[in-house]
């Protein structure tokens, strides 16, 4: 069998890279399914029950696979080898979707101006980077609409916390050497709302590309999806960045509120400091989080951020 990483996933057709090559793929039905098994041990070991699982996707963009080619250029993927990272949202009716597996660096552009930065949904991006074990790169795009100044004032609690915060502008040029540089030889995903200009960047460092782009809406100032589905691209340089749709809404899945608070860089030095064992950073006397942030020790803003996902994650 012959060993690849899938690019791009359309209706049930997975293209896989591998030596060079492209091959269209389709999935061994078996894979499909997930197999309940007899746990007797005084019979032979059969299958009990099979069915497609609900919560979770079998297959995604960037996991790696073993397939058989049947014919030139087409192939049957045999096994899926396991993940060591992923980065997911929710799907339909609540369902678990895997957008790009195996990543390296999560690259979450932002844009400074049109459409303005939700600070808070870039709260959400670093958590989820942080639950996942990724390490993340901020780029400010579209830095050419507002000053460095603002720039800078805008992002300026995420570098302090030891973010790396990347100012870029395709219309300047700005920013683009320095992003090619922290790709080269990596796995990385650009993430982040609609209409921030990822599509835009990577058609700036990958001439040729031709990714479609669009304007944002001028009446409500919202990005308009251009990007539909997530596909791995090699960069010259080496390595594979993906494009993935914008995100209007993200999740974190499989995480306790307890887990969350290490999602926050900046609470790791309060933890287990609270007078209460199971504090829970809220209304609670003696928690040593909530003093940090009178002390202006923690944001406030970022303090308040972490209840809101606390809370939704509470509520699952």
């Amino acid at each position: 069998m012959k060993e690849g990483i899938v690019l791009q996933a359309v209706s049930g057709l997975y293209t896989v890279h591998a030596r060079d090559q492209v091959y269209d793929c389709t999935l061994r039905g078996n894979l499909k399914k997930e197999l309940n098994y007899t746990t007797s041990a005084s019979f032979a070991r059969r299958v009990t029950s099979a069915r497609r699982p609900f919560a979770r996707d079998v297959l995604s963009v960037g996991d790696r696979v073993r397939f058989v080619v049947t014919k030139p250029g087409a192939g049957v993927i045999e096994e899926v080898l396991p993940r060591r990272s992923r980065f997911v949202r929710a799907g339909f009716r609540g369902r678990e979707q895997t957008i790009v597996s195996n990543l390296d660096l999560l690259v979450i552009v932002f844009a400074c101006a049109e459409p303005n930065p939700d600070l808070w949904k870039l709260d959400r991006f670093l958590a989820a980077a942080e639950q996942e074990g990724l390490e993340p790169l901020i780029v400010a795009n579209k830095r050419d609409l507002v000053s460095e100044e603002q720039q800078r004032e805008t992002f300026r609690e995420y570098e302090a916390l030891g973010y790396r915060v990347l100012p870029t502008s395709v219309r300047e040029s700005l920013g683009l050497d320095a992003l090619r540089d922290a790709l080269k030889e990596r796995v990385a995903a650009f993430v982040g709302p609609s209409g921030v200009g990822k599509s835009s960047l990577l058609n700036a460092m990958h001439p040729g590309l031709n990714l479609a782009t669009a304007d944002i809406g001028y009446t409500t100032y919202k990005g308009r999806h251009t990007t539909t589905a997530a596909r791995l691209i090699p960069l010259p340089s080496g390595g594979w960045v993906a494009d993935t749709p914008g995100l209007r809404q993200l999740e974190l899945f499989e995480c306790s509120r307890e887990e969350l608070e290490g999602c926050f860089p900046e609470f790791r030095a309060h933890i287990g400091r609270c007078k209460f064992d199971d504090c829970r950073h809220d209304t609670e006397p003696g928690c040593a989080i909530k003093r940090a942030v009178e002390e202006q020790r923690i944001s406030e803003r970022r303090y308040r951020s972490f209840l809101a996902l606390a809370a939704e994650v509470s509520r699952r």
